[in-house]
């Protein structure tokens, strides 16, 4: 009776063993249904660029004014922003959208932030939106933040964006480069 059970408990294992493999395999292996790829460019009103300008200071601690960025990380700095979005890294290129919402310097001693936002399309390859929201450690070269929704043609849509720097130009300046990766499509 004993070998039996034994043997029953090796046969159950094998079986959920290589379910559990080829679930992961399945996960590991999964390919986005769509990947795009868009640069959204970020000019911060300075008290001089008021034209210019597709960022602003909404919400400053005590120690900062609305035009300039308060220390060194900027901690507790609230700006909204209206970006355009290319399909180069030209802020001059037509744009295809805006970049619409907002990012908070959220740490006292690293140069980080928490975004969300929503690329709005006005193109005629897509319409409707894409919406992100999580932490961007600007340090760091790449970061990925969650898609977590969308309108349009990008109904329901849930995937990845990773950000890079693309350009940095002081405290006036900088462009992301947005590489998109949907996994769930409708």
């Amino acid at each position: 009776m004993g070998a039996r059970v034994i043997v029953s408990l090796l046969f159950l294992f094998l079986i959920f063993g290589s379910n559990a493999d080829a679930a992961n395999k399945r996960i590991r292996d999964r390919r986005p249904c769509k990947r795009l790829v868009f640069f959204f460019h970020d000019v911060l009103y300075n008290g001089n660029n008021a034209k210019n300008a597709t960022s602003a200071i909404i919400g400053a601690p005590a120690w900062a004014n609305q035009t300039i960025l308060a220390g060194q990380s900027h901690f507790g700095d609230l700006v909204v922003f209206d970006d355009p979005i290319t399909l180069d890294n030209n802020l001059h290129s037509k744009p295809v959208g805006r970049a619409q919402g907002f990012y908070i310097y959220d740490k006292k001693d690293i140069f980080t932030a928490w975004l969300g936002f929503s690329f709005v399309f006005n193109s005629t390859q897509h319409t409707g939106s894409l919406n992100f929201a999580g932490a961007d450690p600007l340090m760091n070269k790449t970061r990925d933040i969650s898609v977590i929704g969308g309108t349009g043609d990008f109904f329901m849509a849930r995937g990845v964006a990773t950000l890079m720097t693309d350009s940095f130009e002081g405290e006036v300046y900088f462009r992301l480069r947005t590489d998109i990766k949907l996994y769930e499509c409708w």
